[in-house]
């Protein structure tokens, strides 16, 4: 065998190795269900906050203290306590995607990514209904 061949060889093991390794980083988004059937183990959940329950968080008593609680696609809830400073414009979010895992009841969060409402989508809805009537004009006259 040449070591070119060789070379390639180990190239192609080490590349393999390297997916391996990473495949225990993928993940997909549990459910609340679904995390509780988990519990301490790590995951990663997508849902809106509730608006309609109390969030607490107080910066000058603790501002590494934020609870709230979470609705999953599927209705279900859970008590999330996120022991870093609120994120801003965290109400606004349509939705979070936290990182962490379930303690009991309890979903403790070690990193929140707030996916925010397109600041596209009043602008398109804009545009279609002047783009209906421009439409409407140029058929009327």
């Amino acid at each position: 065998m040449k070591k070119i061949h060789i070379l390639g060889l180990v190239l192609i093991a080490g590349a393999i190795g390297a997916l391996l390794s990473l495949m225990g980083d993928i993940s997909t988004y549990d459910s609340v269900e679904s995390a509780r059937k988990k519990e301490g183990k790590f995951v990663h959940l997508i849902a809106k906050i509730d608006t309609t329950q109390p969030i607490i968080y107080d910066p000058i008593k603790d501002p590494n203290y934020l609870t709230f609680t979470a609705v999953d696609s599927l209705g279900s809830t859970t008590k999330v306590v996120y022991k870093n400073a609120k994120p801003t414009d965290f109400e606004k979010s349509a939705r979070v995607v936290m990182k962490g895992s379930m303690q009991g009841e309890t979903f403790e969060c070690k990193e929140i990514v707030l996916k925010c409402p397109s600041k596209y989508t009043d602008e398109e809805a804009a545009k279609s209904v002047k783009m209906t009537e421009t439409t409407y004009k140029a058929t009327t006259e």
